[in-house]
């Protein structure tokens, strides 16, 4: 089967919201080549994957899949592995899955065009670029993959190096655009019907304007004053460049959302330093008072990871007392695995798999309470959703409050909701992972292609 006359291509994405939105990037731009997008690897041409490299298995999985694949090899079809994997295996792709054509890290991307050309001429094509690239990935192609809430990624790569986490191996330098071409992208997307915007980075808050017009916070305020949009949010923020300002920027434009996910990773000093966080428990904690003295009730969500090389008992409780001191609406748990080329990959003092586990649990019970009674308080309360889809079995519509939380309510059957629209609902219900409520009237949203 040969790639011309109709070029296919079938891409499948695993790992985060960055990943997801450089895939909606990488369509925008073969779909510019020529090619057209197919729903199967049957249909297609060229097989593609948009890897991720922060859980051992991920990584696992990618190679799994490409064996499943062999067979089509001999049926002409090409395999290109993109993404963080293909940035930290490299060439060594090649070596354990010999019928792959192409592999390119995030920071290559731009590259796509000329390596497309390659592979057309039966070349594998390589797109490696080293850790100190100051190139951003801005294309004029992008295919938004959710019609109501699009992403827009402010700033690539990291230069933290916590001592567990691969990503400033496999997605670079920090390298920031200009404000103006974000509030460009930003303004475009209002103008296809967007009401719903999330500025990206692995470190958002450390943008750094390249033109130096604007601070992250300043940024924030501009993007939130773009007529059409209703909310805009931001993730990933480092707990290190989280100022104030950004606290009173919430407070005073209505369209950011009351929302901020600040991730901790430990409640202990000792370990924070031991994962090269850059910040200690009492520094986190004064940014925890910032946001709770804000006018708007600002919901606290972060990322914890039990089970690091040496984590004490001690260690262990100074993260669960952590809990109580915040008082977060949710937190995503993880028990830490090595990653190759990670600092943390020789610390000794490893902790079995079973009490790893064991913390694992504590923690996520505990952090269910919280979650439960903080939603208990919000009975009673009526809150504006973003209308997202319908649970038919459930006789249920889904929304999502503009603190991030999903909210599942009830309407007249002979009321009309649209997908993308916003609507007033009433709580009357909690679970720690979402709230129930009712229909109270329909406000006007801007659903976008309805």
């Amino acid at each position: 089967m040969s790639m011309e006359p109709g070029k296919t291509f079938y891409l499948e994405t695993f790992g985060c919201q960055m990943n997801a939105h450089d895939s909606e990037k990488v369509v925008g731009t073969l779909m510019q080549e020529g090619y057209r997008q197919v729903e199967s690897v049957e249909e297609a041409g060229l097989v593609l994957y948009n890897t991720c490299s922060i859980r051992d298995k991920a990584e696992q999985k990618v190679f799994n899949r490409l064996n499943d694949f062999k067979k089509y090899k001999k049926q002409g079809k090409k395999f290109g592995v993109l993404g963080c994997v293909a940035q930290q295996q490299g060439a060594q792709i090649f070596e354990r899955a010999p019928y792959v054509d192409l592999v390119c890290g995030s920071a290559s991307y731009r590259n796509l065009p000329q390596m497309l050309v390659q592979l057309e001429t039966g070349h594998r094509a390589t797109g490696l670029d080293d850790r100190l690239t100051d190139e951003c990935f801005e294309t004029e192609f992008t295919a938004r993959t959710n019609a109501h809430r699009g992403y827009i990624t402010i700033i690539e790569g990291c230069d933290k190096f916590c001592a567990f986490c691969v990503v400033p191996y496999t997605r670079g330098k920090e390298r920031s655009r200009t404000s103006d071409s974000v509030l460009a992208e930003a303004r475009q997307m209002a103008d296809l019907g967007y009401t719903d915007v999330q500025l990206l980075g692995q470190n958002v808050n450390s943008y750094s304007d390249p033109s130096g017009k604007k601070t992250f916070a300043e940024l924030l305020r501009a993007v939130g004053e773009v007529a059409g949009l209703k909310r805009v949010r931001f993730t990933t923020s480092h707990p290190r460049d989280f100022g104030r300002d950004i606290v009173e920027a919430i407070d005073s434009t209505p369209t950011l959302c009351d929302h901020v996910h600040l991730p901790v990773q430990s409640g202990s000093t000792r370990m924070l330093d031991a994962m090269q966080r850059l910040y200690t428990r009492e520094q986190y904690l004064e940014r925890i008072v910032w946001i709770k003295a804000a006018k708007r009730d600002i919901s606290l969500t972060s990322d914890m990871i039990v089970g690091f090389p040496g984590e004490t008992e001690v260690d262990f409780q100074e993260t669960l007392s952590l809990l109580d001191a915040v008082g977060y609406d949710s937190v995503f748990t993880f028990t830490y695995s090595a990653r190759p080329n990670t600092p943390a990959l020789n610390l000794p003092d490893a902790l079995p798999d079973a009490e790893k586990s064991r913390r694992l649990v504590v923690l996520m019970d505990k952090q269910k309470q919280i979650s439960l009674v903080r939603n208990k308080k919000r009975v009673g309360q009526t809150l504006e959703v973003m209308i997202e889809a319908k649970n038919e079995t459930r006789k249920q519509w889904v929304g999502r409050t503009s603190q991030n939380m999903t909210l599942n309510f009830t309407a007249p059957e002979d009321v009309t909701l649209l997908i993308g629209s916003y609507a007033s609902t009433c709580v009357t219900a909690a679970f720690p992972n979402s709230l129930v409520g009712e229909l109270v009237t329909e406000t006007q949203g801007n659903p976008h292609g309805s």
